[in-house]
């Protein structure tokens, strides 16, 4: 034991040497450093955002990762929107109604609304851009996302009936993401392939201009259906490493920051120029176990691995304290969130587990993006299955590199979690059913699956929250996935930034911002 304290104490020292740069989520991101013109010279007209990456996409039917959809926020509207208290609210369909049997979606839209180039926003419109997401030729992830639906009917110019063929609860919920957000007609038809680089939709600002790992460019739209925004222009600009992010804000070359290193917690909030926010995770990080390798097989040896983890002290050590250790895919904050108390690591009950099942000498390969938080984390992990006999190899491998893997199962391990849905089925059916998309652990239980399916058509939340739960309490038997924690999201600005909405789905809004 003595000698297990010392090699902790080692470990939390070094952390502290270390510096971080965020967690790995499962929506790509980029790799960009770029030093920033100071938003001074701007007379206060220009709000110029930092972003952790350089989006690679910008139409949001083609878009699979996460920094994309900041940049969304300004350019586009969606069907329905969600608020600080992830209740479901109007945008562009003013009001809503479904039908008894939860299958048709009837949508009252607003009036008025044009599009960037002119075109009228309508019913017509809608239809376009949900025809345009389920075409197998298109490719959109998004069709994933609403391929329940099986008709979109035009009744008047401005309501339009979406028609499900079996009920799903989290419908509106998924619209108030990529899949609700409305395009041009008119721009997808001239530009074709080339609108992800001329971007039209009819949110408060305009597309101007895209330098690629440099800026973007939006001016404000003069005809926007809403009250105009405060600020006339937007300038978006991507930094990849954390050190050069934060520099900027302190120096003052940006206004605000969408992510910030844990490291820089205490530093940010104690800068009295500074605004740091703070809000609940609804995402989650862990690590991908591929049931497919004979390692993993034995449902003890994953216990094993997922009770000698103290998710405590990797919450304190190396997060600052800024996550939340997590038992499932459904943080605290959510109302689907278990009743399973995270537990202290228990290196006893680890031991006999793999004793248990005839296991010595067990070795595995651990897949970890080389940034230094997740080299932290990795060796603090490393040296607590070392405790109990597992020995764990570190392999270093980018981002797109990891996909690729975990897409084709040629990983044993993989750190990689998930930006978090607003709906708990975003957060488990795609990642845990046995046909999911992204269950890269090849887990399969006819009974999960038949909980999942169940939560997706029943309408009262609490029926919905239980089935959660029973699916919760079998993944944390089951390990196929080892939930470490939630990360919260932090938003630091300057001081004379006001009217950002701190929602917890992470988006800046900017329609709202104005300088003080």
């Amino acid at each position: 034991m003595r000698k297990q304290l010392i090699g902790f104490i080692m470990i939390a020292i070094f952390a502290l040497f270390v510096a971080g740069c965020g967690a790995t989520t499962s929506e790509p991101t980029g790799n960009s450093v770029e030093t920033g013109s100071s938003a001074s010279d701007n007379a206060k007209d220009t709000l110029v955002i930092g972003l952790d990456d350089d989006p690679p996409q910008l139409d949001p039917h083609r878009s699979s990762a996460a920094v994309d959809r900041q940049t969304f926020q300004s350019i586009y509207n969606k069907l329905v929107d969600v608020n600080e208290e992830l209740e479901i609210i109007p945008e562009l369909a003013k009001e809503w109604k479904i039908s008894e049997d939860g299958k048709t979606y009837t949508f009252i839209l607003e009036e008025g609304v044009l599009f960037h180039d002119g075109t009228s926003f309508n019913a017509e419109a809608v239809k376009f851009n949900f025809d345009r997401m389920l075409d197998p030729e298109f490719g959109s992830p998004r069709k994933a996302e609403i391929d329940l639906v099986k008709e979109v009917k035009v009744v008047d110019e401005y309501t339009v009936d979406v028609i499900l063929s079996e009920p799903f609860s989290p419908f509106l919920a998924t619209l108030t993401d990529r899949a609700g957000m409305m395009v041009s007609p008119t721009a997808v038809e001239e530009l074709g392939d080339d609108f992800s680089n001329q971007p039209v939709g009819t949110g408060p600002y305009k597309f101007v201009e895209r330098e690629k790992q440099s800026h973007m460019a939006l001016t404000r739209f003069e005809e926007y259906w809403r009250e105009k925004p405060a600020i006339k222009e937007i300038v978006i600009k991507p930094f990849a490493d954390a050190n050069v992010r934060v520099t900027n804000i302190v120096s003052g070359d940006l206004d605000i920051l969408n992510r910030i290193a844990f490291k820089d917690i205490e530093t940010l909030k104690n800068n009295p120029d500074l605004t740091l926010l703070e809000q609940a995770p609804i995402g989650f990080e862990g690590i991908y176990l591929n049931m497919e390798k004979e390692v993993f097989k034995d449902q003890r040896v994953r216990q094993a691995i997922n009770i000698a983890i103290d998710r405590n002290a990797l919450a304190k050590v190396v997060f600052r304290d800024g996550v939340v250790p997590a038992v499932s895919p459904f943080a605290p904050s959510s109302w689907a969130a278990p009743n399973i108390e995270v537990p202290a690591a228990d290196v006893e009950k680890a031991k006999a587990l793999l004793a248990e099942a005839g296991v010595s000498n067990l070795q595995f390969t651990l897949s970890i993006n080389p940034k230094p938080e997740e080299q932290q984390m990795g060796q603090m992990i490393q040296e607590m299955l070392k405790a109990v006999g597992i020995t764990m190899d570190i392999e270093l491998v980018e981002f797109g590199t990891m996909l690729e893997q975990l897409g084709t199962g040629d990983y044993e391990a993989a750190r990689l979690g998930w930006s978090g849905r607003v709906d708990p089925d975003g957060n488990s059916y795609g990642r845990i059913d046995t046909d999911g998309p992204n269950n890269y652990s090849k887990y399969s239980n006819p009974t999960v699956d038949e909980l999942l399916v169940k939560a997706r058509v029943e309408s009262d939340q609490a029926t919905r929250a239980e089935y959660y739960r029973e699916v919760a309490d079998i993944l944390w038997e089951e390990v196929p996935y080892v939930y470490l924690y939630h990360p919260k999201d932090y938003k630091v600005m300057k001081n004379n930034v006001k009217g950002f909405k701190h929602v917890p789905d992470s988006m800046i809004r900017t329609e709202t911002m104005y300088f003080e």
